[in-house]
């Protein structure tokens, strides 16, 4: 092997080395900054919630969480149906159309049971807790929007 091949050969290995470790670190990190939403951080650990409302909110989670996953294996569902009627059918055909409205309709689902969810949490709340919770929603709500 040449000089100059080796030098290139180095370089690219090093180049694709150094952008799989970037890749690799903003992955992890933007798994890290998913791993607990702003709202449930401060309803658990900023509220100063009393027991009775910490069992209540549980609560509240545990039915929401068993609804979220359920409409999101409807939406994984019509991803795959919609993958399979493209790949058959290779134009935008009444099957495709059934799949993006299956898949719209279950992401509008669980948009309205999430506020839903949100809201009924504000209700185990006192009027104090709930104005700092309202600020957070409405900050998370508006985040990306300006």
């Amino acid at each position: 092997m040449t000089f100059t091949r080796g030098l290139l050969l180095t370089l690219v290995l090093s180049l694709l080395v150094a952008f799989g470790g970037a890749w690799a670190g903003a992955s992890y990190m933007m798994a890290r900054m998913h791993e607990e939403p702003p709202l449930h951080e401060l309803v658990h650990k900023k509220l100063g919630l009393t027991p009775d409302q910490e069992r209540r909110i549980s609560g509240l989670e545990r039915n929401f969480a068993i609804r979220r996953q359920t409409l999101e294996a409807e939406m994984r569902a019509a991803n795959a149906e919609l993958a399979r009627a493209i790949g058959q059918e290779h134009a935008y055909s009444p099957a495709v159309q059934q799949a993006v409205d299956r898949f719209h309709h279950a992401m509008g689902q669980l948009q309205k049971e999430t506020i839903l969810h949100v809201l009924a949490m504000r209700q185990v709340l006192t009027p104090q807790q709930a104005e700092i919770f309202d600020d957070t929603v409405v900050k998370a709500l508006t985040e990306d929007a300006t």
